[in-house]
């Protein structure tokens, strides 16, 4: 995992199904570390975290959990605030429930708290739905599809052996350039030993 992370070279990582459970503090900044960045923001609760590159400066760091059905998973929202290269940004990282009802609930929640935020924002994500789902609609009526504005490189993302299905996107603010998105090539065959989703890699311009 470590290997396909310094090949994208990423200012900004967002993780989901981070380590949970033994140790999951030691694991999660060990991965880090070997990717040679720092927690911006991160909890065990949902498994979700926010990488950041030496470029990176944090200055405020958040995470909230969205509405609880029982006996569903609990879901999230890593956010973290920082400047890239002196300019402001708001990174957050979700994984969505494969429940519709409750997929498009924390769609809305995660709205509302990121139009609080008063920094451009990138949402990054696995959302367990295509394009065509309501959720995922939602959120492009609000944010950029980043690979639909600027297709770069494969569209699929899941599973990582034999991609068919685009579930994992990258959404970015309105303000914001996109100068390409998709799953960069696997040079070296990890994708599949790293992570059963492919990675999403933005190029996003910054004003």
């Amino acid at each position: 995992m470590a290997r396909v992370v310094r090949a994208c070279a990423p200012d900004v990582l967002c993780l989901q199904e981070v380590p949970r459970f033994g140790r999951w503090r030691v694991r999660r900044d060990a991965l880090a570390a070997a990717c040679g960045m720092t927690v911006l923001a991160s909890r065990r609760q949902a498994g979700l975290a926010v990488l950041g590159g030496p470029r990176t400066r944090l200055l405020e760091s958040d995470y909230r959990l969205l509405s609880w059905t029982p006996p569903l998973h609990r879901r999230a929202l890593a956010l973290a605030r920082i400047r890239v290269d002196g300019r402001p940004l708001a990174v957050a990282s979700t994984h969505l429930d494969l429940a519709p009802g409750a997929r498009l609930r924390h769609g809305m929640e995660i709205l509302r708290l990121l139009e609080a935020c008063p920094d451009p924002v990138v949402l990054a994500g696995d959302f367990n739905e295509g394009p065509e789902g309501p959720t995922w609609r939602l959120l492009a009526g609000v944010l950029q599809d980043a690979h639909a504005v600027a297709p770069e490189g494969g569209a699929p993302t899941f599973p990582s052996r034999a991609p068919r299905r685009r579930i994992d996107a990258v959404f970015a603010d309105r303000g914001l350039r996109v100068l390409g998105c998709g799953v960069p090539e696997d040079a070296s065959g990890d994708f599949p030993q790293a992570t059963d989703h492919c990675p999403v890699l933005a190029r996003i311009e910054l004003p």
